[in-house]
């Protein structure tokens, strides 16, 4: 009994490529597997390809995508939100100082004006000693702007914005002292 049990494994194992084989062929037409030496004819090739590839589709049913109305897929969902809901507070400066414009009015002190024609011009000094030449128009600290040089003053007007995009504008004024005063 075992010899015809593995003659029968035997067979089943080599007859099982050829099955398979046959299956593929009956699912294929006949036109479709013929080889280039058959005599098949331009038509027979056109209709075998035809049978094997998908209809064509209608322009109507091709996608089409439309932006309109859509996010953006490259911009972040996520955004910051205000960190105060307050109106009235001053929006900060994102741009990069340079100059006089890293210090502030408070931060110096006002040693000398010159007055030569028409120019004005006054030297302040940092809490190190080193020494500045302010002239009316410069831009000094975050938000000010030198807007006149008088005998013993220079006065710096001072722009911000709220939130609610209400400008405010104040003055300040840099007094010079005379010798012995602080």
């Amino acid at each position: 009994m075992k010899t015809s049990t593995s003659q029968h494994k035997k067979i089943m194992v080599m007859a099982f490529p050829a099955l398979l084989f046959f299956g593929l062929i009956c699912h294929f037409p006949a036109h479709a597997l013929s080889t280039p030496g058959d005599s098949t004819s331009p038509q027979d090739v056109k209709n075998a390809v035809d049978s094997v590839t998908p209809p064509q589709q209608n322009q109507e049913n091709l996608f089409v995508y439309r932006i309109e109305g859509r996010p953006d897929p490259f911009v972040p969902f996520i955004t910051k939100k205000a960190a105060t809901s307050n109106l009235n507070e001053i929006v900060p400066i994102d741009e990069q100082l340079s100059g006089m414009q890293l210090f502030e009015p408070g931060q110096l002190n006002l040693v000398a004006i010159m007055m030569v024609e028409n120019n004005e011009f006054a030297m302040a000094e940092d809490f190190t000693g080193r020494g500045y030449i302010l002239q009316a128009g410069m831009k000094i600290g975050k938000r000010g702007i030198i807007k006149s040089i008088v005998p013993n003053q220079v006065i710096i007007e001072e722009t911000a914005f709220t939130r609610a995009g209400e400008k405010l504008t104040s003055n300040i004024v840099m007094l010079l002292k005379k010798e012995g005063e602080e």
